[in-house]
Protein backbone atom coordinates (compact mmCIF):
# COMPACT_ATOMS: atom_id res chain seq x y z
CA UNK A 1 0.00 0.00 0.00
CA UNK A 2 1.39 3.65 -0.94
CA UNK A 3 -0.35 6.20 -0.02
CA UNK A 4 0.61 9.84 -1.23
CA UNK A 5 -1.15 12.99 0.54
CA UNK A 6 0.00 16.95 -1.16
CA UNK A 7 -0.81 19.10 1.62
CA UNK A 8 -3.57 21.81 0.82
CA UNK A 9 -4.71 20.75 -2.81
CA UNK A 10 -8.65 21.19 -4.01
CA UNK A 11 -10.24 18.55 -6.66
CA UNK A 12 -9.47 21.12 -9.21
CA UNK A 13 -6.11 21.45 -9.65
CA UNK A 14 -5.06 17.84 -11.69
CA UNK A 15 -4.45 17.88 -15.24
CA UNK A 16 -7.43 14.18 -15.03
CA UNK A 17 -9.70 17.19 -14.07
CA UNK A 18 -9.29 19.10 -16.58
CA UNK A 19 -6.96 22.15 -15.33
CA UNK A 20 -5.31 23.66 -18.17
CA UNK A 21 -2.48 24.86 -16.51
CA UNK A 22 -0.71 22.77 -13.81
CA UNK A 23 0.79 19.50 -15.12
CA UNK A 24 0.32 16.39 -13.52
CA UNK A 25 1.46 13.03 -15.31
CA UNK A 26 1.92 11.12 -12.84
CA UNK A 27 -1.57 11.89 -11.07
CA UNK A 28 -3.01 11.52 -14.42
CA UNK A 29 -1.05 7.87 -14.90
CA UNK A 30 -2.73 6.56 -12.08
CA UNK A 31 -6.02 7.79 -12.90
CA UNK A 32 -5.91 6.15 -16.12
CA UNK A 33 -4.52 3.13 -14.83
CA UNK A 34 -7.33 2.86 -11.92
CA UNK A 35 -10.26 5.21 -10.76
CA UNK A 36 -10.82 8.87 -10.62
CA UNK A 37 -13.15 10.00 -8.15
CA UNK A 38 -15.85 13.01 -8.68
CA UNK A 39 -16.76 13.50 -5.23
CA UNK A 40 -14.13 12.38 -2.60
CA UNK A 41 -13.97 14.87 0.77
CA UNK A 42 -11.83 15.14 4.04
CA UNK A 43 -13.89 15.00 7.25
CA UNK A 44 -12.09 18.44 8.05
CA UNK A 45 -10.37 20.84 6.20
CA UNK A 46 -7.78 21.39 8.55
CA UNK A 47 -4.16 19.12 8.38
CA UNK A 48 -4.17 17.47 12.09
CA UNK A 49 -8.17 16.12 11.71
CA UNK A 50 -8.28 14.99 8.39
CA UNK A 51 -5.14 12.86 8.87
CA UNK A 52 -6.48 11.52 11.96
CA UNK A 53 -9.66 10.50 10.28
CA UNK A 54 -7.62 8.86 7.77
CA UNK A 55 -5.95 7.08 9.69
CA UNK A 56 -8.65 5.96 12.38
CA UNK A 57 -11.45 5.79 9.87
CA UNK A 58 -13.70 7.55 12.40
CA UNK A 59 -15.12 10.98 12.19
CA UNK A 60 -13.64 13.92 13.14
CA UNK A 61 -16.18 14.14 16.00
CA UNK A 62 -15.13 10.97 17.80
CA UNK A 63 -11.33 11.60 17.77
CA UNK A 64 -11.41 13.40 20.84
CA UNK A 65 -8.34 15.94 20.97
CA UNK A 66 -7.61 14.68 17.48
CA UNK A 67 -10.19 16.79 16.48
CA UNK A 68 -8.03 20.16 16.85
CA UNK A 69 -5.03 21.40 15.18
CA UNK A 70 -2.22 21.20 16.75
CA UNK A 71 -3.64 17.85 18.80
CA UNK A 72 -2.88 14.84 19.54
CA UNK A 73 -4.18 11.66 18.92
CA UNK A 74 -5.34 9.95 21.51
CA UNK A 75 -3.40 6.05 21.91
CA UNK A 76 -6.71 3.99 22.46
CA UNK A 77 -7.72 5.03 18.69
CA UNK A 78 -6.96 2.03 16.76
CA UNK A 79 -5.24 3.29 13.37
CA UNK A 80 -5.05 1.42 10.18
CA UNK A 81 -1.05 1.37 10.64
CA UNK A 82 -1.08 -0.02 13.62
CA UNK A 83 -3.18 -2.82 13.01
CA UNK A 84 -1.10 -3.49 9.92
CA UNK A 85 1.77 -3.44 11.63
CA UNK A 86 0.68 -6.24 13.88
CA UNK A 87 -0.44 -8.24 11.44
CA UNK A 88 3.06 -8.39 9.70
CA UNK A 89 3.15 -5.01 7.47
CA UNK A 90 6.14 -2.93 7.26
CA UNK A 91 4.97 0.16 8.00
CA UNK A 92 6.69 3.22 7.20
CA UNK A 93 6.34 7.35 6.64
CA UNK A 94 8.07 10.21 5.41
CA UNK A 95 8.25 14.53 5.55
CA UNK A 96 4.64 15.22 6.71
CA UNK A 97 2.65 12.14 8.49
CA UNK A 98 -0.08 12.88 11.26
CA UNK A 99 0.07 16.41 12.28
CA UNK A 100 0.95 18.70 12.79
CA UNK A 101 0.59 17.95 16.61
CA UNK A 102 2.23 16.03 19.59
CA UNK A 103 1.89 12.34 19.00
CA UNK A 104 3.56 11.66 22.38
CA UNK A 105 0.85 13.64 24.39
CA UNK A 106 -1.65 11.04 23.09
CA UNK A 107 0.39 8.39 24.89
CA UNK A 108 1.64 6.93 21.43
CA UNK A 109 5.44 5.83 20.94
CA UNK A 110 5.59 7.00 17.52
CA UNK A 111 3.86 9.28 14.82
CA UNK A 112 0.50 7.26 14.26
CA UNK A 113 1.28 7.03 10.04
CA UNK A 114 4.29 4.59 11.24
CA UNK A 115 8.17 4.76 11.67
CA UNK A 116 9.49 7.99 9.73
CA UNK A 117 12.28 7.58 7.31
CA UNK A 118 14.28 9.75 5.23
CA UNK A 119 12.89 8.92 1.63
CA UNK A 120 10.83 6.14 0.50
CA UNK A 121 14.34 4.13 -0.63
CA UNK A 122 15.45 4.09 2.57
CA UNK A 123 12.42 2.49 3.97
CA UNK A 124 12.55 -0.19 0.87
CA UNK A 125 16.35 -1.18 2.19
CA UNK A 126 15.72 -1.11 5.87
CA UNK A 127 12.22 -3.93 4.99
CA UNK A 128 12.59 -7.53 4.98
CA UNK A 129 12.42 -8.33 0.75
CA UNK A 130 9.38 -10.86 1.44
CA UNK A 131 7.44 -8.39 3.89
CA UNK A 132 4.48 -6.88 2.50
CA UNK A 133 4.35 -2.83 3.45
CA UNK A 134 2.25 0.45 3.68
CA UNK A 135 4.33 3.29 3.24
CA UNK A 136 2.67 6.73 3.85
CA UNK A 137 4.71 9.39 1.87
CA UNK A 138 3.47 12.82 3.64
CA UNK A 139 4.16 15.60 0.96
CA UNK A 140 4.93 19.23 2.14
CA UNK A 141 3.21 20.79 -1.32
CA UNK A 142 1.60 22.83 -1.89
CA UNK A 143 1.64 24.61 1.40
CA UNK A 144 2.21 28.02 1.71
CA UNK A 145 4.85 29.78 1.86
CA UNK A 146 5.04 29.70 -1.81
CA UNK A 147 8.07 31.02 -3.72
CA UNK A 148 7.03 34.64 -5.15
CA UNK A 149 6.25 34.92 -9.09
CA UNK A 150 7.90 31.12 -9.39
CA UNK A 151 4.83 30.25 -11.91
CA UNK A 152 6.02 32.93 -13.98
CA UNK A 153 9.74 32.40 -13.72
CA UNK A 154 8.95 28.68 -14.94
CA UNK A 155 6.94 30.46 -17.79
CA UNK A 156 3.55 29.87 -17.02
CA UNK A 157 0.91 32.27 -18.25
CA UNK A 158 -0.85 34.06 -16.13
CA UNK A 159 -3.76 34.63 -18.91
CA UNK A 160 -4.55 30.73 -18.74
CA UNK A 161 -5.10 30.62 -15.77
CA UNK A 162 -8.96 29.34 -14.97
CA UNK A 163 -9.41 31.95 -11.81
CA UNK A 164 -12.64 30.35 -9.78
CA UNK A 165 -15.31 31.96 -9.07
CA UNK A 166 -14.86 32.60 -5.60
CA UNK A 167 -11.73 34.25 -5.72
CA UNK A 168 -11.00 38.39 -7.70
CA UNK A 169 -9.68 37.73 -10.64
CA UNK A 170 -6.69 40.25 -10.68
CA UNK A 171 -3.19 39.81 -11.65
CA UNK A 172 -1.86 39.43 -8.01
CA UNK A 173 -4.53 35.99 -7.43
CA UNK A 174 -3.47 34.70 -11.15
CA UNK A 175 0.44 34.81 -10.22
CA UNK A 176 -0.56 33.68 -6.56
CA UNK A 177 -2.47 30.57 -8.48
CA UNK A 178 0.63 30.12 -10.68
CA UNK A 179 3.29 30.12 -7.70
CA UNK A 180 0.07 27.93 -6.37
CA UNK A 181 0.81 25.46 -9.67
CA UNK A 182 4.33 24.73 -9.34
CA UNK A 183 4.50 23.37 -5.71
CA UNK A 184 1.49 20.70 -7.29
CA UNK A 185 4.00 19.52 -10.05
CA UNK A 186 7.06 19.75 -7.56
CA UNK A 187 4.61 16.83 -5.45
CA UNK A 188 3.84 14.83 -8.81
CA UNK A 189 7.29 15.13 -9.91
CA UNK A 190 8.12 13.23 -6.11
CA UNK A 191 4.74 10.79 -7.13
CA UNK A 192 6.56 9.99 -10.69
CA UNK A 193 9.52 9.13 -8.77
CA UNK A 194 7.80 6.79 -6.09
CA UNK A 195 5.79 5.14 -9.22
CA UNK A 196 9.36 4.24 -10.66
CA UNK A 197 11.18 2.66 -7.51
CA UNK A 198 7.91 0.18 -7.15
CA UNK A 199 8.32 -0.25 -10.86
CA UNK A 200 11.78 -0.96 -10.93
CA UNK A 201 11.52 -3.79 -8.11
CA UNK A 202 8.60 -5.36 -9.81
CA UNK A 203 5.60 -4.55 -6.99
CA UNK A 204 4.21 -1.25 -9.24
CA UNK A 205 1.10 -4.22 -10.45
CA UNK A 206 1.07 -5.47 -6.96
CA UNK A 207 0.80 -2.14 -4.88
CA UNK A 208 -2.35 -0.17 -4.09
CA UNK A 209 -1.43 2.97 -4.75
CA UNK A 210 -3.71 5.90 -3.23
CA UNK A 211 -3.33 9.77 -4.30
CA UNK A 212 -4.89 12.73 -2.43
CA UNK A 213 -4.72 15.88 -0.78
CA UNK A 214 -5.32 16.30 3.58
CA UNK A 215 -7.63 19.67 2.77
CA UNK A 216 -8.30 22.11 0.30
CA UNK A 217 -6.02 25.26 -1.48
CA UNK A 218 -4.75 28.01 0.99
CA UNK A 219 -6.87 30.29 -0.21
CA UNK A 220 -10.02 31.91 1.08
CA UNK A 221 -13.07 30.48 1.16
CA UNK A 222 -11.34 27.30 1.02
CA UNK A 223 -8.85 25.55 3.00
CA UNK A 224 -10.91 25.35 6.46
CA UNK A 225 -14.03 25.68 5.35
CA UNK A 226 -17.04 23.41 4.25
CA UNK A 227 -17.14 24.83 0.71
CA UNK A 228 -16.37 22.51 -1.86
CA UNK A 229 -13.12 24.13 -2.65
CA UNK A 230 -12.25 23.67 1.13
CA UNK A 231 -13.09 19.60 1.57
CA UNK A 232 -13.69 17.83 -2.08
CA UNK A 233 -10.46 16.22 -3.17
CA UNK A 234 -8.22 14.64 -5.69
CA UNK A 235 -8.48 11.27 -5.69
CA UNK A 236 -7.09 8.60 -7.60
CA UNK A 237 -6.45 4.78 -7.13
CA UNK A 238 -4.93 2.15 -8.61
CA UNK A 239 -3.94 -1.70 -7.85
CA UNK A 240 -2.53 -3.39 -10.91
CA UNK A 241 -4.63 -5.30 -13.32
CA UNK A 242 -6.83 -5.69 -10.02
CA UNK A 243 -8.72 -2.77 -10.14
CA UNK A 244 -10.05 -1.75 -14.18
CA UNK A 245 -8.88 0.99 -15.36
CA UNK A 246 -9.55 4.37 -16.90
CA UNK A 247 -12.74 4.76 -14.59
CA UNK A 248 -14.37 7.79 -13.39
CA UNK A 249 -16.44 7.08 -10.19
CA UNK A 250 -19.03 9.90 -9.02
CA UNK A 251 -19.88 7.75 -5.42
CA UNK A 252 -19.99 9.98 -2.74
CA UNK A 253 -16.75 8.48 -0.89
CA UNK A 254 -15.01 10.36 2.50
CA UNK A 255 -11.55 9.87 4.01
CA UNK A 256 -13.18 7.86 6.73
CA UNK A 257 -13.17 5.15 4.02
CA UNK A 258 -9.61 4.85 3.54
CA UNK A 259 -8.57 2.74 6.53
CA UNK A 260 -11.46 0.05 5.77
CA UNK A 261 -10.45 0.27 3.07
CA UNK A 262 -6.36 -1.21 3.94
CA UNK A 263 -7.65 -3.59 5.87
CA UNK A 264 -10.39 -5.34 3.98
CA UNK A 265 -7.56 -5.43 1.32
CA UNK A 266 -5.15 -6.87 3.55
CA UNK A 267 -7.95 -9.22 4.77
CA UNK A 268 -7.96 -8.07 8.12
CA UNK A 269 -10.92 -7.14 10.30
CA UNK A 270 -12.67 -4.18 10.30
CA UNK A 271 -12.87 -2.43 13.77
CA UNK A 272 -16.35 -1.94 14.55
CA UNK A 273 -15.71 1.50 15.81
CA UNK A 274 -14.94 2.58 12.46
CA UNK A 275 -17.46 4.86 10.45
CA UNK A 276 -15.83 4.61 7.08
CA UNK A 277 -16.62 2.28 4.46
CA UNK A 278 -14.67 0.41 2.46
CA UNK A 279 -14.13 1.41 -1.08
CA UNK A 280 -13.14 -1.91 -2.06
CA UNK A 281 -16.81 -3.15 -3.67
CA UNK A 282 -16.18 0.53 -5.85
CA UNK A 283 -12.78 -0.14 -6.80
CA UNK A 284 -12.88 -3.77 -8.05
CA UNK A 285 -16.18 -2.87 -10.07
CA UNK A 286 -15.39 -2.14 -13.88
CA UNK A 287 -18.40 0.29 -13.84
CA UNK A 288 -18.23 3.90 -13.79
CA UNK A 289 -20.43 6.93 -12.89
CA UNK A 290 -22.71 5.98 -9.73
CA UNK A 291 -21.63 2.61 -8.49
CA UNK A 292 -23.62 2.26 -5.24
CA UNK A 293 -26.38 4.30 -5.19
CA UNK A 294 -26.10 3.97 -1.27
CA UNK A 295 -23.04 6.61 -1.32
CA UNK A 296 -25.11 9.73 -2.13
CA UNK A 297 -23.89 12.04 0.95
CA UNK A 298 -21.03 12.51 3.60
CA UNK A 299 -20.23 14.61 6.52
CA UNK A 300 -18.20 17.11 7.16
Amino acid sequence: ILLCISDDQSWLHAGAYGDPVVKTPAFDWVARHGVLFQNAFCVTPSCTPSRGTILTGQHTWRLGAGANLHSSLPAELATFTDLLDRAGYAVGYTRKGWGPGDWKAGGRKRNPAGDGYKSFDAFLEAKPAQKPFCFWFGSREPHRPYEYRSGIGEGKSPAAVRVPGWLPDTPEVRGDLLDYYVEIERFDRDLAQLLEELRTLGQLENTIVVVTSDNGMPFPRAKTTLYDSGTRMPLAICWGAKIPGRRTVDDFMSFVDFAPTFLEAAGLAIPPEVTGRSLLGLLLSDRSGQVDPARDHVLL
